[in-house]
Formats: C-alpha cells, structure tokens, sequence
C-alpha cells in the first residue's frame, strides 16, 4: 500500500472528527511535546549528548499568530524544562484576540517558565537551532511585513531549521510557494502532523521540507482515503520476477525507439540504451533520418529506418529527437493506431497536444500508453502556461491523464505519476543531477522496457520513474554528481538497482 498524502482539507475533516472525542488543547499539548523530542534530537546529532552542550544550546523559536504558533509555544515550554536555553520570538499580529483558547493556554504556559522573549530577529544570533512555527497548512497568502523579514532573516543561519507540520510560506497541497513573490522557510527538517501531505514532496517542497518526518499525534487518518500517495517498492514490486534459466532474448520483449531527425541522433539511442539495461530482450531504433551503423559503445541495439520497421508486436517508445516533420507526424499517428503498448515523450507529445487528431487516435487506444511530459510540454497539452501547471502539478498531471486516457509521468522535482482514474502518486527519488539533457529519454526507454516486459501501465511507469531517481542517487553516493551527472551514466546505474531490487523480491 501506498504511503498515503493527505489534503489540507481532508486534514481539516480528520482533524475535526479527531478533537470532538478528546479534551481541547489535547492536539496541540501533543504536538508540542512530539516536535520538542525531535528538536533534542537533532540537538543531540550536532552538539552530541553532553549534558553541557545540551544546557548551553540556544534555541529560536518562531511562533506566529494561530495555531502553529500555538503549537511553538508549546515546543518552546517543554524544550526550556528539558534545561534547553529557549527563545520565542513572538509574531501574534494584531495580538492574542484571535488566538484559539488553546494558542492562549500555550502562550500562558510559555510565559511562566523560564523562556527568553524577543521583539526582532537579532542580526548575529548564534542559534543551534531554529524551530519555524508561524504559519502552518491554513496560510493563503504571501508571507508580507514582519513575518516576510524574519523568513528572508533565517537564509544567512547555518543551523538546523525545524518546520512545524509545514515550512511556513509553502502550500501544503501543491509544493508551490504561496504567492507570485512569495517566500517561504527553507527547513533542513520538517515534523508534519497527523498525516503526510503531499507540498512536501513535489515542486518547492523539496527544498523547503527537508527531511519529513511524520507524528500522528495518536490520531488514525487511514480510516479516511487519501488523496494521493508516496511512489515506492509497494506500488510495483509486485511485478518484479527472476528470470528463469530457460528463458531467450524474445522472452523479454522488443523496445523500438522511434526517433531520430537530422541533428537529433543522441536522445534515440539514450533512449535505447536505458531499454537495454531495463531488460528489454532486443532493442531498436526507427530513425526518422539515415540510421547510423550502430552504437560503438552499445553494439547489441539495432538501428534501422523508421519507415521500414514493422511496429507489430513491439512497444514502441515515440520521440526522442523526432522533430516536427509531416514523416514525424505520420508515424506518430501509424504508432497511435497499432496495438502496441506506447510511450510517449519529447517531440511525439508536442506533435499529440497540437493535433485534436491524435489526441483522439491516443484516447480510444487499449493498449497501454505512458506519457513523460516535462512542465513545458505538459503545458502545451493542455493548453496552460508552465506557471500554472507548476503551481498544481498534481492538478495538472491528474488532469491530462484524465484527458488523453494514459498514464502520466509528469517529470520534475517530486515526480508525479497520474492515471486516468484519477489516482496519483509523488515520486520520492531522484536529485538535481538529473536535470541534464537526455535523462528523461532514458526514462522513456526504461518505461518502454517494463511495458515490454509485461508490466502494467501505472506498474511500469511509477518503477520507471523510482529507478531513474534511485539510479542518481546511487550516483551521488558513489560521488558521481550531482554537478556534471549525465544522462548516459545512468543506464547501468539502473541496472544495478534493478537486479538488486530483483534479488530483494526473492
């Protein structure tokens, strides 16, 4: 089962089933003491456990008007009779007034221990810790004024930053910062209540969050269905198989890359190479210009003319380096009315969302399809600017899913996978070294592989997209990028991760 990410909505519904059957200040008491363990934590991991370093840390606490900063305070209270050296910097706007009875009741409880009080962000505090407790999931709007500054304080602090339920500044929902110039609190950790949410995992989040860790608070979501899930070994693991003894290069399918105009003849064979090392059984590329003779350093795919490659029984893996030729556009269209399970990416998803033709041909197929946008083709697809899909990514791979009757890998930070049911997953692996020409057409003949290995659509497409990710990550833990990573690096980088996972299965 899926790691499950919860709305701001459904949150608010299970939030409210939750304190209608305990006392009041009961969510709010607990969150205190769960983000103030997690606090000595991470004190403990960069001052170690030596009652002294613990007695002189000095720790901020940043407490906003409502009720994360309720939630602040309470952290700041039980930090200061755990012999931590807590400060509050207190942000209540136009004052308590507004303030929940159980905010109150923490501002209280703060204000008779032995907490410090600031009125501004000092310029040169030496803090081993930042606990961020403005704003939490409930914030719709730009951080503007006071709260504006203090965040824009913090960038200079090289001390572990602690958010409360959600960096404050980020939408909880969609990982975007909230506002066109907004700003928003860069976490190095991130202790998020009752349950996951998925802005912590997808578009901004992932800069912002930092490490998540999520505190139930002894409060059961799961009796409620999420909205979206984590990608990961449960979704697809299933269809992991040891090969048996007895098997031959047919038994794991063709994969023919279908790419390649003049200029263009990297991203084809990129493509084919992340097939092979998928476990594609033959490999091909159907180039659209004069083929080369073959690949020196991958001398097992085999290249042919596109027009004069039969598309039967083959899953084809449509775009890389195509162009936008009338040639491009008829075999796009020859591809779309084959029986062959189909990915779709770069040129052949522009050449789709421009022709209401072929975005009828690509909606009545049975057979599997997976399309790979980046933000911009997506875009183009839906005919959105790149803005507006970033803002709600899960929003907008969910609706071309729905659109085109495929499945959607809609690339990027927190890769999202969306079916045409409507089901959606954040995908958790991945770095910045694979923002680099060619990784995503070594997506597609990744996806293209599994397709031809048999598995199901939705199946292939969350693998392809967590092996990809854990590929680079495996890199950057060798040392390799993420600065200077290339895409041709990662093909057997996936392959290690795929036997291994393989092996791990049983």
């Amino acid at each position: 089962m899926a790691h499950p990410l919860y709305t701001v909505a459904q949150l608010r519904a299970i939030e409210h089933a939750a304190s209608s059957t305990l006392a009041p200040g009961t969510l709010m008491t607990r969150a205190g003491k769960a983000a103030a363990a997690h606090a000595l934590e991470l004190l403990r991991e960069s001052l170690g456990d030596a009652p002294d370093a613990m007695r002189g840390a000095a720790v901020l606490v940043l407490a906003g008007p409502g009720n994360n900063g309720g939630d602040a305070l309470e952290v700041a209270a039980n930090l200061a009779e755990a012999g931590v050296n807590a400060t509050v910097l207190h942000l209540p706007g136009d004052g308590n007034d507004d303030a929940s009875s159980e905010t109150a009741a923490a501002y209280e409880r703060a204000r008779s221990g032995t907490v410090g009080w600031l009125d501004m962000l000092p310029p040169d505090g030496q803090w081993a810790l930042v606990v961020d407790g403005l704003f939490g999931i409930g914030l719709t709007r730009a951080l503007a004024g006071e709260y504006r500054e203090v965040v824009a304080g913090l960038d200079g602090m090289r001390c572990p930053i602690l958010a409360l339920d959600v960096p404050s500044g980020l939408d909880a929902d969609t990982g975007a910062v909230i506002g066109p110039d907004g700003i928003a609190v860069r976490a190095t950790h991130t202790i998020t209540f009752i349950a996951d949410k998925p802005g912590l995992h997808t578009a901004d989040g992932r800069d912002h969050a930092g490490v998540v860790r999520v505190d139930t608070l002894g409060v059961d979501a799961g009796a409620r269905p999420a909205s979206a899930g984590m990608n990961g070994l449960p979704v697809f693991a299933h269809c992991f198989a040891a090969r048996c003894q007895n098997s031959h290069k047919g038994s794991f399918g063709d994969v023919a890359v279908i790419g390649g105009a003049h200029g263009m003849a990297g991203a084809p064979v990129l493509a084919a190479r992340g097939a092979l090392y998928a476990g594609a059984g033959r490999v091909y590329v159907a180039a659209l210009n004069t083929p080369p003779g073959y690949d020196s350093s991958q001398p097992e795919i085999m290249f042919r003319a596109a027009d004069d490659l039969d598309f039967f029984g083959r899953t084809l893996v449509l775009g890389p380096g195509m162009g936008d030729s009338v040639d491009a556009i008829r075999l796009v269209a020859k591809a779309l009315d084959s029986d062959s399970p189909l990915v779709l990416d770069a040129d052949a998803l522009n050449l789709v969302g421009a022709s209401s033709d072929l975005q009828a041909r690509l909606a009545r197929r049975s057979a599997p399809a997976v399309l790979t946008p980046h933000p911009l083709e997506a875009a183009r697809m839906l005919g959105l600017t790149v803005s507006v899909v970033q803002a709600d990514r899960l929003a907008s791979a969910r609706e071309l899913a729905q659109r085109m009757d495929a499945v959607v890998i809609l690339k990027g930070s927190g890769t999202v996978i969306a079916g045409p049911d409507g089901a959606v997953l954040i995908n958790p692996t991945g770095n910045a070294g694979l923002a680099t020409a060619g990784s995503g057409d070594v997506l597609a003949g990744i996806c293209g592989a599994l397709l031809a290995q048999g598995w199901p659509g939705r199946e292939a497409a969350a693998a392809a997209a967590w092996l990809h990710g854990a590929a680079a990550d495996a890199l950057v833990e060798d040392g390799v990028g993420p600065i200077g990573m290339t895409a041709g690096e990662l093909p057997a980088a996936v392959r290690k991760v795929l036997n291994a996972q393989v092996r791990a299965a049983g």
